[in-house]
């Protein structure tokens, strides 16, 4: 699996950072980070929930 964001959309609000915190980072300047773009699958529950709960709907989950 691959995350994908849609930085146009992305307010860095940190939600997804709260909800999985080995997937995201938010900055010091409110930039998003990705920091495993292909997550194992013991990771995608998490990155299900970040995309669930992402306020802009910014995150999706794609194929590798």
């Amino acid at each position: 699996m691959k995350v994908i964001v849609d930085f146009d959309l992305c307010e860095a609000n940190a939600v997804c950072m709260a909800t999985a915190p080995e997937i995201f980072r938010v900055d010091e300047n409110d930039m998003l980070h990705i920091l495993i773009e292909h997550p194992g699958e013991n990771l995608r529950k998490k990155l299900e929930e970040a995309v669930r709960l992402c306020p802009r709907q910014a995150i999706s989950i794609g194929k590798d």
